[in-house]
């Protein structure tokens, strides 16, 4: 019999002047980037801790937190991998991801692809089992004024005993 578990993840990062923009792995032309301890990768901080909420291990700041020094600036998909690590020694596989960014800019759409071949390699599942989206909150909020980035992500784990 099959077990399954649904875990939920959310990140938000300001913009900052003076920094590249990297999403789902991805670097991203942008005049700005996020601040963050890390690379400030919303959307792979938003899937690691779906991840590790739906195995019931906390979240990315428990994990990784910003007051260790080796963490600064480390790539975040450095952070998926290990947190997949932890996936598979608990014996528990990714199904697939479901993510949707929300930004006012840039226009995200060209880099789907990019985004949803990076989060795959990262994690061993195959590109389609990764869905990327994005929306603009229509000029409200602090997002909708250009002030940073979020980023929410469903994903569904199976059990599997023989990992």
């Amino acid at each position: 019999m099959s077990q399954f578990r649904i875990g939920i993840g959310y990140d938000a990062h300001k913009f900052i002047q003076g920094r590249p923009l990297r999403l789902g792995g991805v670097t991203i032309p942008y005049d700005k980037g996020l601040m963050g301890h890390s690379d400030a990768d919303v959307l792979l901080h938003a899937i690691c801790d779906a991840l590790l909420g739906a195995i019931g291990k906390g979240d990315i700041g428990q994990l990784f937190p910003p007051s260790e020094p080796k963490y600064k600036n480390i790539d975040s998909r450095s952070l998926l991998h290990t947190v997949n690590q932890i996936l598979h020694q608990e014996k528990w596989r990714i199904v697939n991801i479901d993510a949707v960014i929300i930004a006012q800019a840039p226009k995200l759409s060209p880099y789907y692809t990019a985004m949803q071949q990076a989060i795959s390699e990262v994690v061993g599942v195959p590109p389609s089992a990764v869905s990327i989206k994005a929306t603009t909150p229509e000029g409200m909020g602090a997002l909708g004024r250009e002030e940073g980035i979020a980023a929410y992500t469903v994903v569904l784990v199976e059990y599997d005993q023989s990992l």
